[in-house]
Order: structure tokens, then C-alpha cells, then sequence
């Protein structure tokens, strides 16, 4: 497997931490999202992903190379393809309540904040980008937190690691980027915080890739 993803993208980061949960080894290609007006741009990456956005998983299967991109759908796709363990509650109801806390993080609040808004909103709208995205996060975490009290135990969804927990730790690490006040949200972060103490959490975390640049 092939991961093309870029160190601070929160929708990488997700997969990274989904392929470390599942225990799969990937190959990391980086993709500079900034460099020369963004290697995503590039032709030979629209080649591989023609929305030019990371990340893009790359394998073989059947003898032939197979590519997906949007996090959420690649997550969906390593869940039904090795299905131990489990980033979805067995429950029907649980499952719908994780796909609502993950899209609460993947539809309302990441792409008010990726790196193509925010390029538009400061360079034409002549907007502050950093106000802009404080507010769309903000609003999104209070929703998260909200939904999440209903079903947390150590994890958002009771004492299990789920897809929820995936989106959520990237976008506190944005939340922090972006100068939001994280103390009303003291459920996410303990939440967080025992991710945190987690392996495959671990690895993923934005420092530690090889593309990542030190503050």
C-alpha cells in the first residue's frame, strides 16, 4: 500500500491512524500541499486523484492498482476489507450515531478549513482566514461535544476506539492551529487525551512524519 498524504492534513492523518489501528504497513508518499503552489496540482498527482486533495491509498488487488481517495470512504473501505478491529459499533444505531460524530468533523467543520478556502478567503477575499476557520470550528465542536456526551465512555462511542475518535483528534489539532479555546470542550480532550496514550495514535501524529517541517 501506497498512503500519498501530507503531515498536517487532518483527513490524512485519519487514514494514518486507521491503517495503524488495523496493523497495516503502507509505504508514505508526502505531498506538498504548500511547495510551488501545491504538488497536488501537479499532473502526475492528478493522475492519481483528479480532485487534487490528499489523501489518495494506493494498492493492488486482483493484479491490478487501485486508488481511493476522501478519507471517510478509504476508512469505510479498510473497515469492510480487514475487519478486525472494528472502527464501527456493532450496534446499527451505535453506527449511525459514529458516521453523524464523523461527519460532523468531515462535512461541517474540515472543509471550512482546508488549505484551498483558506488560500481563496485571505489572497482574494481579503478575509481573516484564521477568524473564518476559529468559527467553523468552534461551532462544530460544540455540536460534537453535545452528541458525543450522549454515547462517551473513555471513547466517544463507550470504551471502544471508533471512526469518530479517528476525526476527532486531527481536528483538535487544528482547533489548537487555528487558536481555539479548547476549554469548554473538556470531554473532547480527555477523549483525546486516551487516544493519545495509544499506539496507532501515536505514529500518526503530525510531527512525526517524514514530510513533517519543525515548528
Amino acid at each position: 500500500m501506497k498512503l500519498y498524504s501530507y503531515w498536517r492534513s487532518s483527513c490524512s492523518w485519519r487514514v494514518r491512524i486507521g491503517l495503524n489501528l488495523k496493523g497495516l504497513s503502507y509505504e508514505y508518499v508526502p505531498v506538498h500541499l504548500l511547495k510551488d503552489g501545491g504538488e497536488q496540482h501537479s499532473e502526475a498527482y492528478r493522475a492519481v486523484n483528479p480532485m487534487r486533495t490528499v489523501p489518495t491509498l494506493e494498492f493492488t488487488e486482483g493484479g491490478k492498482v487501485r486508488h481511493l481517495s476522501q478519507s471517510l470512504a478509504i476508512l469505510e473501505y479498510l473497515e469492510e476489507r480487514y475487519p478486525s478491529p472494528a472502527l464501527l459499533p456493532a450496534d446499527p444505531y451505535l453506527r449511525a450515531r459514529c458516521r453523524m460524530l464523523s461527519e460532523i468533523v468531515n462535512s461541517g467543520i474540515q472543509p471550512l478549513q482546508n488549505t484551498g478556502v483558506l488560500q481563496r478567503i485571505k489572497g482574494e477575499l481579503k478575509g481573516d482566514e484564521k477568524a473564518w476557520c476559529a468559527y467553523w470550528i468552534d461551532r462544530g465542536l460544540g455540536a460534537f461535544q453535545a452528541l458525543a456526551q450522549e454515547t462517551a465512555g473513555t471513547y466517544c462511542l463507550g470504551d471502544t476506539v471508533s471512526m469518530a475518535d479517528i476525526c476527532l483528534v486531527p481536528q483538535l489539532f487544528g482547533a489548537r492551529r487555528f487558536g481555539v479555546d479548547l476549554r469548554p470542550y473538556e470531554l473532547l480532550t480527555r477523549i483525546e487525551a486516551a487516544c493519545a496514550s495509544l499506539p496507532a495514535f501515536q505514529a500518526a501524529q503530525a510531527d512525526r512524519q517524514p514530510d513533517a517541517v519543525p515548528a
